[in-house]
């Protein structure tokens, strides 16, 4: 699904750039304007004429996010035998890199009337086509995938629990009806660790 060309001008690409720095460098309490107009070597009411404020900022950091979820996902399902694995080991993957911009991304309330179309679209779509077209069946994908991650970078789970069999245990559950685990029976299920 094609997204709308970037609404940023080159500065506010910067901007955003500086910001997603500092934001993984320092987590959420690292972010504010006058933190990225230091990071930039700038005056910090300089920044407001290419980003209103820190909310602006955030959004572009919430769209970056998402855009970069949704090639993720394009790009995992290319040849696979169980998109829906690749999603969920991609998924995993990305979030656990990223945990500060993931929290930022899912914690509260998504501001879709701000961001560019098809910026949200073009993860869910990959997501819609791995389970079948069913869109309920995505958004149940998507909380699980998210609660697992949530519980992981919180470090909810103990330490003898196998996070692996758990994700497996949930994908496996959430396949379409029609389309059975690749794995024939008495072999393994594939690992769902990020790589």
């Amino acid at each position: 699904m094609a997204v709308s060309a970037d609404p940023l001008t080159p500065r506010a690409r910067e901007i955003v750039a500086a910001g997603r720095v500092l934001l993984e460098r320092d987590g959420p309490a690292g972010l504010s304007m006058r933190a990225v107009a230091a990071e930039l070597g700038i005056r910090a009411a300089s920044l407001y004429k290419h980003l209103p404020n820190k909310d602006a900022l955030e959004t572009a950091l919430v769209a970056a996010g998402l855009t970069e979820i949704g090639e993720c996902f394009e790009e995992a399902v290319v040849g696979s035998a169980d998109p829906l694995r690749s999603l969920a080991v991609a998924y995993r993957q990305w979030a656990l890199e990223h945990p500060h911009l993931y929290r930022l991304s899912t914690d509260r309330p998504l501001e879709r009337d701000r961001l560019a179309p098809g910026v949200e679209e073009r993860p869910a779509a990959v997501l819609v086509a791995a389970c079948g077209g069913d869109e309920h069946a995505a958004r149940a994908a998507f909380a699980f995938a998210h609660g697992m991650v949530m519980l992981e970078l919180a470090g909810r789970f103990p330490p003898h629990a196998d996070i692996h069999a758990a994700w497996r245990r949930g994908i496996d559950g959430l396949r379409p009806p029609a389309s059975p685990p690749p794995a024939s029976a008495g072999t393994r299920s594939p690992d769902l660790s990020p790589r």
